[in-house]
């Protein structure tokens, strides 16, 4: 099909009637009244819900249907097109109406070059919402480009408490002291097992709907991306991080986990194959806090941007999922200030910006685990500053008396992801 001014008009036209007609969950979002976004996330995390919800928001306050330009790039329709061609998105537009639109642009990352067309539109005054599922778009090289025109948000799938808002779960003040206290229980092992893509609240077969966007991942936006020939290694790859998600690993290790098994793999090709796999919002990391420089940046613990997505790879074995649930809540709160300290002692989260430790562990029923937990903190405490220590299980709820003067909190999980 011809890439041309009349293609525009009829994907113009389709994205107004999807505007005006789709159903739409609720989810905060603090938009800026003049703001121009750049939205960034895993697919299917909710990005095209956003601008949906956005326009349907200024629509409510005035903007008229005709003014809304929503366009996605995954389109097969626009399969092919380049930078120099999407001015004619304007030019269709302005065949139509004289008015200034409002323009959606999904999964704009499809087209190399976008961010110059992005930066003459902010220019010229236009508002603009834009998504993208590859980490790229926030490149220093793209970030300069836009030269500070474009506010970037990044957009997870739902928390625990979004999760429990799209099934219109509202919680009362007193929820942990009434009935309401058995219904987050119960669809927190839910959350824990199938993760919060906000779609697949709609699917009985979760396993299958997540295995089919693991795929569309992989295979769009990882190996045809960046071209990869060798899928196998990439694919036992993340089989291995999945399988030593609690784990602190090398580039090393993890070359020799896939070699194990018979597929070549180089160290250079691990860290290629990382890198694209984080870039698809796959994947995040943390650093080790203990470490110097150089191994900061080579032996990292590597969690799953959502448990579904672990889950897949498991099975029967909750410890993995816990601890990439706590480490993705602490991801959504404090980004790249995370870290796990390993280093004599093993405690898998801090944060120095709040001087918080955090150890996860399914229970402390066993006296081993117990004396284990609890004596890395009170170690760590020793050697670094700590002003809340912090044990995230899966029911159990106390305090622990230490002898720095500060008391070990033990918190089942559902009711952490519910604190502010």
């Amino acid at each position: 099909m011809t890439i041309d001014k009349a293609l525009f008009r009829t994907l113009i036209h389709e994205g107004q009637e999807w505007v005006r007609d789709i159903e739409l969950y609720e989810r905060p979002f603090d938009w800026e009244d003049e703001g121009r976004y750049v939205l960034v996330g895993i697919r299917q995390a909710g990005k095209s819900y956003l601008l949906m919800r956005r326009a349907r928001q200024l629509l409510a306050s005035g903007l008229k249907l005709s003014q809304v330009v929503y366009i996605n790039f995954d389109d097969e329709r626009l399969l092919g097109m380049t930078a120099d061609q999407l001015d004619l998105i304007l030019q269709a537009y302005h065949v139509m109406s004289d008015d200034k639109p409002l323009l959606l642009f999904d999964e704009i990352q499809n087209i190399q070059g976008w961010e110059h067309f992005a930066r003459r539109l902010a220019n010229q005054r236009y508002r603009v919402l834009i998504t993208g599922s590859n980490a790229r778009m926030l490149s220093r090289d793209i970030v300069t480009t836009l030269g500070g025109r474009y506010q970037e948000a990044l957009v997870l799938p739902y928390s625990f408490r979004e999760y429990l808002e799209a099934q219109d779960i509202a919680l009362t003040p007193e929820w942990e002291l009434d009935s309401q206290r058995y219904l987050v229980q119960q669809q927190f092992n839910q959350y824990l097992q199938w993760g919060g893509f906000p779609e697949l609240l709609l699917f009985r077969n979760k396993r299958k709907w997540l295995n089919d966007l693991y795929e569309k991942i992989l295979l769009g936006d990882v190996v045809s991306r960046n071209h990869i020939r060798n899928d196998l290694a990439l694919r036992l790859l993340i089989k291995r991080l999945a399988e030593s998600v609690m784990q602190p690993t090398s580039y090393n290790r993890l070359a020799h986990l896939v070699k194990s098994v018979g597929v070549n793999i180089t160290v250079s090709g691990v860290i290629d194959y990382l890198s694209h796999v984080q870039d698809a919002y796959l994947m995040f990391e943390l650093e080790n806090y203990a470490s110097r420089f150089v191994e900061r940046q080579t032996v990292k613990k590597r969690y799953f941007i959502d448990n579904g997505l672990l889950s897949i790879f498991l099975t029967d074995n909750v410890a993995p999922l816990l601890e990439n649930l706590c480490a993705l809540h602490l991801y959504r709160q404090h980004g790249h200030e995370v870290y796990f300290y390993h280093n004599s002692i093993e405690v898998d989260f801090y944060l120095p910006a709040t001087q918080c430790a955090i150890q996860v562990a399914c229970t402390l029923a066993d006296h081993e685990t117990l004396r284990r937990e609890t004596s890395a903190l009170i170690k760590l405490s020793s050697h670094i500053p700590i002003t809340r220590m912090l044990i995230v299980t899966l029911d159990e709820e106390r305090r622990i008396s230490t002898s720095t003067g500060t008391d070990i909190e033990v918190l089942p999980v559902w009711k952490w992801l519910l604190q502010s």
